[in-house]
């Protein structure tokens, strides 16, 4: 069966059960966040604005390169679409730290992309999708509604993460006590989730591991050099450029799989693209925290 046409096993309380461990996990992702890091923003716009255009222009182009390329099934390139098209994922903050990157930047990045996302990530998908001719006739089957997207996105991010800001600037000392082991959980649980999900379509993701792979491996890497690069070519130090470039290689997988399986009917190339994309960045994040941790530059 080609993989357009693979429905994953995935019923109505898997979806239930997702959509709540999101809007935990964006609530984790809260707790780290203050009025202060959108203020920074707008104290040093110049990181800032390189770190968003690196997110939300170069890595969709580097996508659409990639899928010229590679040439992958039209349900695999939307998922590569849909995944550039996420916001920073929750544990980037955490490996810029590890990376002796600057984690204000980091931070205030990951709160302005989450925020943004609300609008960005279902107009982004809508435009940068349109260029991808083989898939228009998968769209179209699909009949997705981006304003019903949008309304999702609202309660799956927005709520909880004014919920968590809320808690972190009128609680700050609960907040505190809270915040790592709700980060760490949502983290543990959210991966046993999907490697749960993946274990149910085994047959499914064995067969089309060998392009998964690789595909991601180039992807999410190019994500890293590209936000490195690109904060390189504006000239910011260099614990900016890791900050940028881990940003920019750390997204919002779980957001992917949400919107999938409640927009896409689980279609298979698009789940197992963002599924394996959410396990592969932690690998690669921790790997190149490791490495520069040790050495000052990537390249």
């Amino acid at each position: 069966m080609e993989m357009d046409e693979v429905t994953l096993n995935f019923n109505s309380e898997s979806l239930l059960l997702l959509n709540f461990l999101l809007g935990f996990i964006m609530f984790g992702v809260a707790l780290d966040l203050r009025v202060e890091d959108f203020k920074r923003v707008l104290l040093n716009p110049k990181a800032s604005i390189i770190g968003l255009i690196s997110q939300w222009v170069v890595l969709p182009i580097i996508t659409l390169i990639l899928i010229f390329v590679f040439e992958p099934r039209p349900s695999m390139a939307l998922g590569m679409i849909l995944v550039a098209c996420c916001p920073g994922g929750n544990i980037s903050n955490f490996i810029s730290k590890l990376a002796g990157g600057n984690a204000a930047l980091s931070v205030s990045l990951t709160a302005l992309t989450t925020s943004a996302a609300i609008f960005m990530t279902p107009f982004s998908f809508a435009f940068w999708s349109s260029f991808i001719s083989s898939a228009e006739g998968l769209k179209s089957s699909i009949s997705l509604n981006i304003w019903d997207m949008f309304s999702t996105i609202i309660y799956l991010i927005l709520i909880p993460v004014i919920l968590g800001v809320s808690f972190a600037q009128y609680k700050p000392a609960i907040a505190q006590k809270i915040r790592k082991p709700v980060n760490i959980l949502s983290i543990v649980i959210f991966a046993a989730f999907v490697v749960i999900a993946f274990m149910k379509n085994a047959n499914y993701f064995l067969e089309y591991i060998h392009v998964i792979f690789v595909i991601v491996l180039f992807h999410n890497g190019l994500a890293f050099l590209s936000g490195y690069w690109m904060a390189k070519l504006g000239g910011l130090e260099e614990s900016e450029r890791k900050a940028i470039s881990i940003e920019t290689g750390i997204q919002n997988s779980g957001l992917g799989l949400v919107l999938i399986f409640n927009f896409f009917d689980g279609i298979g190339g698009m789940a197992i693209i963002a599924g394996w994309w959410g396990i592969w960045h932690i690998v690669a994040g921790l790997i190149i925290a490791f490495i520069w941790s040790g050495k000052k530059v990537l390249v």
